[in-house]
């Protein structure tokens, strides 16, 4: 049979050293970062009742309509592979009454998400981010709080030139008449739309703002803006968000178009974007959904959270950032059975310890073994045979640099910690 036949489907990709050094050191930062604003992990199924995710995600919109994997089930069940984070978090928030647990509540996660697409770069069927959810605090700090907390993020794992942007889309009181001032304005351009838009005008007409069809890019030139129509609270909450950023130094620009994708937002939206990624240049994104919680059974709950995608992220990283992936930091090359047998032993101290120690064979050439521990990017090469186990003494030499020498068994651990 073919090798052929065992391919990774479409859209889907296997993450490999050292790519996945960067994947590891964006994850570790994450969690260091949330932790110090005292975010906590949380871990749903990668599967969900459909109706968790077109509930609240929105039946008009491109992810609902066109994009999840959504199949049914032995049981009869419509179930869908999760094409976000944010509706599983507040599904699980509801279904084991996180909201009894002290106010704020702050939960992150991490992992994979499912839509179907069309692949291109940065962007695949089976994707991976990173996000968070605070609950039960609706202050503009708390708002500051989050994005602080995903500039920290980003300036943490050495992340450049990228840039915020942010926007207000109202709430239910003022955004009723917003709607209507997008009916009155697309009315005499419906048949210009593309057949997505002309069903949205009725459904949602928020969503011809988000849509990425040409057309209908040239259609809403001059549309009204959002924060035009901003009720008194909506209005001085965006002010008073836009006060703390200044005062908390994070730059950014303010986005009237950008009403994000997904149907459940209230008030503040947010982006992250980067000149580096071509058309799709969105890094991170997210906003408040104020009602979610309670479109979902559960109690009247503000909440705001943001998702982090990692492959852009990645790739941005492989542009900017320095790759180093990590090395063995001794490698022990054996001559003889005496000698493997002795640096194994060797090994064992050094890894517990916390050491990546790697050990040759002693079936090889010391030539061959030298060139493996090249190719490894070693620190430290010790030598060992029978000479050495006699004498106590190891001949060693730093592949660095042109460092050479011998030291005493027993200082060995000595001489590694000088060297670090």
């Amino acid at each position: 049979m073919s090798s052929q036949q065992y391919k990774t489907l479409k859209g889907m990709q296997d993450i490999l050293p050292p790519d996945i050094f960067l994947w590891q050191k964006v994850e570790q930062t994450a969690r260091q970062i949330f932790s110090t604003y005292g975010f906590q992990e949380i871990r749903t199924p990668v599967m969900e009742s459909t109706s968790v995710f077109s509930r609240s995600i929105g039946e008009s919109t491109d992810i609902v309509e066109k994009e999840m994997y959504t199949f049914t089930d032995k049981g009869d069940r419509s179930v869908s592979l999760r094409p976000e984070g944010t509706a599983s978090v507040v599904r699980s928030y509801v279904e084991n009454h996180l909201d009894k647990l002290p106010a704020p509540q702050k939960f992150y996660y991490a992992g994979p998400m499912f839509r179907y697409e069309r692949p291109q770069s940065g962007r695949f069927r089976q994707f991976y981010q990173i996000g968070v959810e605070a609950f039960a605090d609706s202050s503009p700090r708390m708002d500051a709080e989050v994005i602080a907390m995903l500039e920290r993020l980003l300036s943490g794992i050495g992340l450049e030139g990228v840039s915020f942007q942010i926007n207000s889309i109202g709430c239910g009181q003022c955004r009723p008449g917003y709607r209507d001032a997008l009916l009155s304005f697309f009315s005499e351009k419906k048949e210009d739309l593309c057949d997505d838009c002309k069903r949205r005008y009725d459904k949602n007409p928020l969503r011809i703002l988000d849509c990425k069809a040409s057309t209908c890019r040239q259609q809403r030139q001059g549309a009204p803006r959002i924060t035009d129509h901003l009720c008194e609270g909506c209005r001085t909450h965006f002010e008073k968000l836009q006060t703390l950023l200044s005062l908390l130094q994070i730059s950014y620009s303010l986005n009237p178009e950008m009403v994000r994708g997904l149907d459940y937002y209230t008030r503040t939206t947010f982006e992250v974007t980067s000149q580096s990624l071509g058309a799709q240049n969105a890094v991170a994104a997210g906003g408040r959904y104020d009602r979610l919680v309670k479109e979902f059974g559960g109690p009247e709950t503000p909440a705001i959270g943001f998702a982090l995608g990692m492959e852009r992220v990645i790739e941005l990283l492989k542009l900017t950032a320095l790759r180093s992936a990590p090395s063995p930091s001794v490698f022990f090359a054996v001559l003889g059975d005496a000698a493997g047998s002795a640096c194994l032993v060797l090994a064992e101290q050094l890894r517990k310890q916390g050491r990546w120690v790697e050990v040759g064979d002693a079936a090889s050439s010391l030539k061959s073994q030298m060139r493996r521990a090249d190719r490894m990017a070693v620190r430290h090469v010790f030598i060992m045979g029978d000479d050495e186990l006699r004498s106590g003494m190891l001949k060693w030499k730093n592949l660095a640099g042109a460092a050479q020498g011998e030291v005493k068994l027993s200082d060995m651990e000595l001489f590694l910690a000088g060297q670090s």
